[in-house]
């Protein structure tokens, strides 16, 4: 009998964490922390968040030009910053898989295999195109939208709205 088979003659089916193999195989992540903090502990989040875009705006990161040069071949800036980001962060989870490196709040931190799947090519596609056009990706959003380029607050609306839509016809979409 095959060991693929979930079910073995004359007896009940094998029970399965269908919840963990959805999660494992899909492209969401998913924080399943036990641990409760109040309200004022996302403080740190927050001040995080700032100290980041403030380096996003030095780093010329948020810049719609540096965005345009990089879609248009013309300049390395782009692909310095996001080659650096892969590399820090293989690194980083070669080091926490190496060393078995735990949350700040002790919790053991796991990393699950993702199956690649044609839907990814027609995601990356959109998103690549929408980042060309608007000059900005979910990310530094909030950033140019701090340093007043309000009219980024479109974008960002857009943002918001597309994932409503991915979320409301995600079923039926091709995963």
């Amino acid at each position: 009998m095959s060991t693929t088979n979930t079910f073995v003659q004359n007896q009940e089916p094998k029970v399965h964490d269908t919840d963990f193999e959805v999660r494992s195989l899909d492209t969401m992540c998913v924080s399943d922390t036990e641990i409760k903090e109040p309200w004022y502990g996302n403080l740190k989040y927050l001040l995080i968040g700032v100290l980041f875009g403030i380096v996003f705006v030095k780093a010329e990161i948020i810049s719609w030009f540096r965005i345009q040069e990089m879609f248009r071949l013309q300049s390395f800036h782009m692909y310095g910053v996001i080659g650096s980001a892969i590399a820090v962060g293989m690194l980083s989870i070669f080091l926490i898989k190496k060393f078995n490196i735990k949350t700040i709040h002790g919790e053991k931190i796991e990393f699950h295999d993702k199956k690649f799947n044609k839907g990814q090519i027609y995601g990356g596609l959109l998103f690549g195109l929408g980042w060309a056009i608007t000059g900005a990706c979910p990310g530094p959003l909030f950033a140019q939208i701090g340093t007043g380029a309000t009219a980024v607050v479109v974008t960002l609306l857009s943002a918001i709205a597309g994932t409503w839509v991915y979320g409301k016809f995600r079923e039926k979409l091709p995963h």
